[in-house]
Order: C-alpha cells, then sequence, then structure tokens
C-alpha cells in the first residue's frame, strides 16, 4: 500500500506568495487531491502558488501532469503562476521531459523560484468577499453588495451586467446545492471577475430545461451570453464558478 499524499495548509510569503509543501506519494489515487489543493491555493488570489515537491515520489512520470491540470483551471481566473521546487536535478529533468515546465517552471531552491521573471508582482487589484446565507435573500444582498463594491471602486457602469451575472451564479447554488453562497468580486480597471463558491463538488453545467412546451433559459445560459467568459473550478470544499465581465459587455 503506497503512503498517502499530503499537502501543508498554505504558508503565505512576504512577497505575497503561498508555498505548499507535498509529501507522500503522486498517483492516480491522489491526483485529484493534489490539483484541488494547488487550485485551492491560487483561488486565494495570492502572488503566486510555489509547490515544494523534493519530497514527493512520483512512481510514473505522466501523474507530473497534475500540476499542468492545476495551471490550466486557473489560467484563465485568477491567473496566479504555479511554480516547481525540485533540488534533484534528475527529477528536475524528468518534469521538463513530460512538457511541465512549457506551463510549470521547475527551480532547484525556492529563492530562485522567487526570483524568476514570472513572479513579477501583479497589478493593483481591487476585491471583495462575502458569505451569505442559503436563503432566498441572498439574490438581493449580492445584488446590493456588487453595486455597493463597484460603485466605491468608481465603475458604475458595469455595475448592471454584473448584477445580472452575481444574480445568477448565486441562484444557481441555492436551487442546485444545499450550499450557503460566498460572492467574490475583482476589479483591475478594465475587467470585473465575479465568483461563487459553494460546497457541492458537482460541475457547473449548461442545461436548458422544455417545459410545458416552452423554453426555460437556465442561469449559465444567461452568464454565457453577457461574459467574455466563464468557467467552474473545483476545489477541496466544492467549487468556484466565476465569470469575466469586459467593457464590451455593459448594458
Amino acid at each position: 500500500m503506497t503512503d498517502p499524499v499530503h499537502i501543508s495548509a498554505p504558508v503565505y510569503g512576504g512577497g505575497g506568495e503561498y508555498t505548499l509543501r507535498c509529501t507522500g506519494v503522486l498517483d492516480g489515487l491522489s491526483y485529484r487531491t493534489v490539483r484541488d489543493r494547488v487550485v485551492k491555493a491560487a483561488l486565494d488570489e495570492p502572488r503566486m502558488v510555489i509547490v515544494d515537491v523534493n519530497e514527493l515520489r512520483v512512481p510514473d512520470a505522466s501523474a507530473w501532469s497534475v500540476f499542468t491540470s492545476a495551471r490550466w483551471h486557473v489560467s484563465t481566473w485568477p491567473h496566479v503562476p504555479i511554480m516547481l521546487v525540485r533540488a534533484d536535478a534528475d527529477t528536475r529533468a524528468v518534469i521538463r521531459s513530460r512538457g511541465i515546465t512549457r506551463y510549470v517552471p521547475v527551480f532547484p531552491t525556492l529563492q530562485e523560484a522567487l526570483q524568476s521573471e514570472s513572479s513579477a508582482r501583479r497589478q493593483r487589484r481591487h476585491r471583495a468577499r462575502a458569505e451569505l446565507p442559503s436563503h432566498v435573500s441572498s439574490i438581493v444582498d449580492a445584488q446590493r453588495l456588487v453595486g455597493g463594491w463597484l460603485s466605491g471602486w468608481s465603475c458604475p457602469a458595469m455595475i448592471p451586467v454584473t448584477a445580472v451575472i452575481a444574480t445568477a451564479l448565486v441562484e444557481n447554488v441555492l436551487r442546485h446545492t444545499d450550499s450557503s453562497p460566498t460572492l467574490r468580486l475583482e476589479y483591475d480597471g478594465e475587467l470585473v471577475t465575479v465568483a461563487v463558491e459553494d460546497s457541492s463538488s458537482a460541475p457547473a453545467q449548461r442545461k436548458e430545461d422544455a417545459m410545458h412546451g416552452t423554453s426555460r433559459v437556465s442561469g449559465l445560459a444567461v452568464v454565457t451570453a453577457l461574459t467574455r467568459v466563464w468557467g467552474s473550478l473545483p476545489t477541496s470544499a466544492g467549487k468556484t464558478v466565476w465569470a469575466v465581465v469586459g467593457p464590451e459587455n455593459v448594458l
């Protein structure tokens, strides 16, 4: 029986980075656990996520792709760089040979990872977060919060469309899960990202239901029509559904 994988809680560094320490065995049984923990760390939007894999055993080299998978999941949002640290040169060569470093660079030391060009500081972003109750009143609360946050960030033009998206995502949580939604908003000076977390592991999927001979438009169909892009990210506690709103989406 192989040793279970263990991933430490993220350690927040002085430069705004998260460092995770991964030990045990990376295989088919632990693959998803590793991916979801790395994705969850990235969702906190640190400057970057550094994974120390010095004590991680990988019997099948193809399993290193778990870090590529994690990077793909966060490539559009929150677009946080993911890096590996492995002192052993032979293992770094194996990681490179699998094409992992096209997306996730590997360094011999933590210090070199911190000093890499890709670790440059990201532009300043406005962020806000609120936990909402598992009650229909959360829909109105989400609209109110979106209006207040974007007004405070001098972005009133984006309020109508962002409120519609937040409503659709929160309503989906209330309709399809037993979760209490958590609403997150981010504004980088051009784009607004709306994200709603819940405790259901079922991925968000666009569905259209025929009811009484008429078509009922799903919330995610609305999100698809009114945003630049949207996605669903698995986390260790459930999932996060996010959407990016650009100037072209203003109502």
